[in-house]
């Protein structure tokens, strides 16, 4: 959708009515009111469950919950369980629910729902969560309202598994002994969350409404959300400056319009409500297909991107250099890895080593580059990158797809370069080691080890800091594992990714926790 086709959607809807745009209140309500914010690019599914893909994991905290959610400093906090304990040798966990709680379709959610969704859904078709819980030695619900996890080995970061994108809790009754993929439910998008879906208008919109049998008293304060499917950056910032939007979120503003948008007086900004996902941008290589499975080539790409400048030039400002697999915005990070300056003499030296010499027309070897499907941010990332490796030689023909094709091709390996980017979930063992660990090379699972990157050292190191007793413990085999994958150059790390935020004045408590736009909006009110 492009400014001028925006601009006649406004004017028809003002016409028309049948979507409203702008904060407004429903007639003889109370409460709330309608927020419209936009979802770029549109999701495949909206089951967290099965897809955790940024678009369904924003709209579906909304629908979905788990049993915690994260302060901005990852503490955790009451989501759908109000207490939980830990027993002295970090073996069992209990955890006490919420009472009356239910799904959209009016059935009672209860300790069985939980144990079904972590045994048996999301060890199915969450690769992330799988790490996790395979981990459980047994998982029981005693009555309905308590949830025993007992685990094979202490774990330290179990009780950062809870969040509603790592571990949403679906309908038994809907979805036991089913085809998970292929149930029928996955179009209703059933969950607990204290707003459900009434209508999906695919290209145009998803409109959600309030869960009146959301069993927080009085929340959500909003009568309704409206994510609109806007594909156009200027129209997207068009539509925030006129009011006709009142939020956006990760990448829907476009770098170079932040300090612009950030100036208006009717705007609020913050990068705020990331911290539980850090986010992690770097170029995937399959080490499956040559040259990309001898690390020289990989530690040549990274010598040959200018990776400061695709910082300022890029990205303009926003987000740090990433120098490894762990965010130095999160636990465990180690600084003192190998170093990947800009050298294209370095690239060179080492591609010239592996026998990768140019030919006529300078090219040493030509690879596509699938450019994932999020917005103009990633078509520029993937420019500027075959721009800069091109210098060195490397020919990168870019590959344009959509959402769901990206998805399907990366994770069944039908790709040679993309550039995903990750959450790194407050600890290396639960967002971190999942890309590296050969346990983890699933396909068809996306964001699992789909470079097909392997080494025995690195899954020890990584299985044995998940395991152990201390942090001092911990940041010692973390630090081993960084230099080790650094060495490697397992991926070509590209970016610590920070996202502006951008909410109308009028609106309040839209961020309120460490999984910011991911999380509820059960608080989110009209000023």
């Amino acid at each position: 959708m492009n400014r001028r086709d925006f601009a006649k959607l406004v004017l028809a809807a003002g016409a028309a009515g049948p979507v409203p745009f702008g904060i407004t209140r429903a007639f003889g309500q109370t409460r709330g009111g309608i927020l419209n914010t936009v979802i770029q690019p549109e999701p495949a599914i909206l089951v967290s469950a099965l897809n955790q893909q940024a678009p369904t994991l924003t709209v579906c905290g909304k629908i979905y919950e788990s049993l915690l959610t994260y302060d901005f400093d990852l503490t955790p906090k009451p989501g759908m369980a109000q207490s939980w304990e830990r027993s002295p040798d970090g073996l069992t966990y209990t955890f006490k629910l919420f009472p009356g709680i239910t799904f959209h379709d009016g059935s009672p959610m209860t300790a069985d729902d939980v144990v079904f969704s972590v045994t048996k859904a999301l060890m199915e078709a969450h690769a992330r969560a799988r790490g996790t819980f395979a981990r459980l030695a047994s998982a029981e619900a005693p009555d309905p309202l308590t949830v025993v996890f007992k685990l094979k080995e202490p774990f330290a970061p179990f009780l950062h598994a809870f969040d509603a994108t790592t571990a949403p809790i679906i309908s038994k009754a809907l979805y036991e002994n089913t085809d998970l993929r292929q149930n029928p439910n996955n179009a209703r998008a059933i969950g607990t969350g204290p707003f459900k879906l009434k209508e999906w208008v695919k290209g145009s919109h998803i409109h959600l409404v309030r869960h009146e049998g959301y069993y927080r008293k009085g929340e959500p304060y909003l009568d309704e959300i409206y994510y609109r499917v806007i594909p156009d950056a200027a129209s997207r910032a068009v539509a925030l400056e006129s009011g006709t939007i009142q939020l956006t979120q990760w990448n829907d503003v476009e770098a170079f319009d932040v300090p612009r948008l950030k100036a208006l007086p009717n705007l609020d900004m913050t990068t705020k409500g990331y911290e539980f996902y850090a986010p992690h941008l770097w170029l995937e290589m399959n080490t499956r297909i040559a040259p990309m499975n001898d690390k020289r080539f990989r530690q040549a790409v990274l010598y040959a991107i200018d990776r400061e400048a695709l910082r300022k030039r890029v990205f303009f400002g926003l987000g740090k250099v990433a120098t490894g697999p762990v965010s130095s915005k999160t636990r465990f990070y180690e600084p003192d890895v190998p170093k990947y300056e800009y050298a294209p003499a370095k690239a060179v030296a080492l591609l010239d080593a592996m026998g990768l010499k140019p030919v006529a027309d300078g090219k040493r070897v030509s690879l596509k580059y699938l450019v994932p499907p999020y917005g103009e941010m990633w078509q520029r990332v993937a420019e500027y990158v075959r721009q800069s490796l091109g210098k060195v030689g490397i020919d990168i023909v870019l590959e344009g797809i959509d959402v769901g094709g990206w998805a399907a091709r990366c994770g069944n390996w039908e790709f040679e370069i993309s550039a995903p980017w990750t959450y790194q979930y407050g600890d290396p063992a639960l967002g971190v080691s999942r890309s590296y660990i050969s346990s983890n090379i699933r396909k068809g699972i996306l964001f699992s080890n789909t470079a097909g990157y392997s080494n025995p050292e690195v899954d020890r190191l990584f299985e044995a800091a998940a395991v152990a007793p201390d942090d001092a413990t911990r940041q010692k085999l973390y630090s081993q594992v960084q230099k080790i994958l650094v060495e490697d150059a397992a991926v070509a790390w590209l970016m610590e990714l920070d996202f502006p935020t951008f909410t109308d004045k009028h609106i309040k408590d839209l961020v309120v926790t460490g999984s910011g736009v991911n999380d509820t909006f059960a608080r989110a009110y009209r000023a």
